[in-house]
């Protein structure tokens, strides 16, 4: 009976670190992914400006169009 109950302790323990995990995994990980997945996205169907500009530290100014139509003015990574 006593392993019995051993192993019930670990199964809850095993139980309880997974939901951690999860939580946070999806409250501090996840949100950060989606957002980064988001701008590289939008970068990629940027349109930035062509031979002769200045990067910024790394980055460059460039104008996109979401699915309405409006203009937005994001920087994105300058890719030479």
């Amino acid at each position: 009976m006593k392993e019995a109950t051993g192993e019930l302790n670990l199964t809850v323990i095993v139980v309880i670190i997974v939901a951690l995990l999860s939580f946070f995994f999806f409250t501090i990980l996840w949100p950060s992914i989606r957002n980064n997945f988001a701008k590289d996205t939008r970068c990629d169907e940027a349109i930035c400006p062509k031979k002769g500009a200045t990067p910024h530290d790394g980055e460059v100014l460039c104008t996109y169009r979401d699915n309405n139509g409006a203009v937005h003015d994001i920087t994105c990574a300058w890719k030479g």
